[in-house]
């Protein structure tokens, strides 16, 4: 009978050794490029006040319908942290001594209760950069750079689309959209390439937007490929232009940079969050393997400076790369697997004198894994073999008098002995080339 307790909560995984090391390969590759853009670390705590969390400056309705409530022993009303925005938000008003730009990075985990797919769990990872203290789209342009070059660290081919709200929200305005429901039409018109126009129009009557209204805006959707040109011609008011500028000035930095990568413009992009303020992007895989982003983000000049009430103003913009969703993506291209050590010292009498060795070769940096169980040479040389090491160490009194080591090369079946002196540097050029 299946024991009732030893189940996982839905939304959530047990990560094994294996997965968990791809996992931190990734987490160490992106802190490496976050830390190359001279982004510092930050951590914040999970649980959070519900109060900040429900502020009407933050996700909004439709993310607190997934927030994990909780209270503690003194009936605080507390709540599971939904992203990493929020929390930013808190320190930055804690801090008003911090220095600006203020560009921060923060690895950690969030949690929604909502929808459970391939790559979106309950209980995830998130990976944020954000600038707080520039209007500057030099801001936008440097967070796409420093992802694709991250993706490209990571073996995985992207393409970004980006827009601007304020492009979206002036072309709504100018077909005769409320700004009262621009949010509900930002929301349908984000679906566009999943549903396609029929869809959009079920989903705008489905909110209640008015006939008139769900006629325009889908008459414009069927009118053909929508270009920023063609924007800049038929639309005149003050907000389409400055979103267009922007747009056109980000892209101008991406390509005078000489920034490797696609970005596509999407006009209909809106990005859930009805935090942003300007240019919003998301990033996809080139091949398609993944209908979903992997990482997206955008400027949201407001919510800090609103949150606080302080009178200060707090531009800030930010990406988000979701680990779980790029691990999904790099398990579907079989990539090389993580090896968690490169050596396995194999004690024969001689524990305390291979326990020494151990350590001097991880002094020198290999990984190695020390055989603790006594098995004999053929069964410590088959769990060698299984669990994928380069190289295993022969190490008994014979090799302690002779001052030599017996190296056995796994990968090719061949064994040699070497001077205990050399060894280390022996199997670093090896374990190098």
């Amino acid at each position: 009978m299946e024991n009732e307790v030893l189940k996982t909560v839905k939304g959530t995984k047990d990560f094994m050794p294996q997965e968990q090391m791809q996992r931190n390969w990734i987490r160490r590759t992106l802190e490496a490029v976050f830390e190359t853009y001279c982004c510092k670390p930050l951590e914040t705590p999970m649980l959070q006040h519900y109060e900040l969390l429900a502020s009407k400056y933050g996700g909004g309705d439709e993310i607190l319908k997934e927030v994990y409530r909780l209270s503690d022993q003194g009936d605080r009303e507390l709540g599971l942290r939904y992203d990493l925005t929020v929390p930013l938000t808190k320190v930055v008003g804690m801090n008003p001594e911090m220095r600006m730009p203020f560009k921060r990075y923060e690895i950690g985990k969030v949690f929604r209760d909502g929808p459970v797919k391939t790559g979106r769990l309950r209980e995830f990872i998130q990976c944020d950069v954000d600038i707080v203290g520039t209007t500057s789209v030099l801001a936008e342009a440097e967070l796409l750079s420093m992802a694709f070059e991250a993706f490209k660290r990571l073996g995985l081919d992207v393409y970004i689309e980006v827009n601007n709200r304020k492009l979206l929200s002036g072309v709504l305005q100018e077909l005769g959209v409320p700004v009262e429901r621009a949010g509900d039409v930002m929301l349908s018109l984000d679906k566009l390439e999943k549903i396609g126009v029929d869809g959009v129009r079920d989903d705008l009557r489905e909110r209640n937007v008015e006939e008139p209204l769900v006629l325009a805006i889908t008459s414009f959707l069927q009118e053909g490929v929508i270009t920023l040109d063609l924007l800049a011609e038929r639309f005149t008011s003050q907000l389409v232009q400055e979103g267009i500028r922007e747009l056109r000035d980000m892209l101008a930095y991406v390509k005078g940079a000489g920034v490797g990568g696609e970005l596509r413009f999407s006009p209909f992009l809106a990005r859930g969050l009805g935090i942003y303020t300007g240019i919003v992007y998301e990033i996809f895989l080139q091949d398609g393997s993944m209908t979903s982003s992997i990482g997206s983000g955008g400027r949201y000049d407001q919510i800090i400076g609103r949150l606080l009430d302080d009178g200060r103003e707090y531009p800030a913009v930010g990406i988000s790369f979701g680990l779980d969703v790029i691990l999904a993506a790099l398990v579907n291209r079989n990539t090389e697997e993580q090896k968690a050590a490169d050596v396995l010292v194999i004690p024969l009498g001689t524990e305390a004198s291979s326990l020494g060795l151990a350590n001097r070769l991880r002094e020198s940096g290999i990984r190695v894994e020390l055989e603790l169980t006594g098995r004999r040479l053929k069964k410590a040389l088959d769990y060698a073999n299984k669990e994928g090491f380069a190289f295993a160490l022969i190490y008994g009194e014979n090799e302690v008098n002779s001052g030599q080591v017996v190296v056995r090369d796994m990968r090719e079946g061949t064994e040699q002995s070497v001077p205990l002196e050399l060894v280390g540097k022996w199997l670093s050029d090896k374990l190098s080339g």
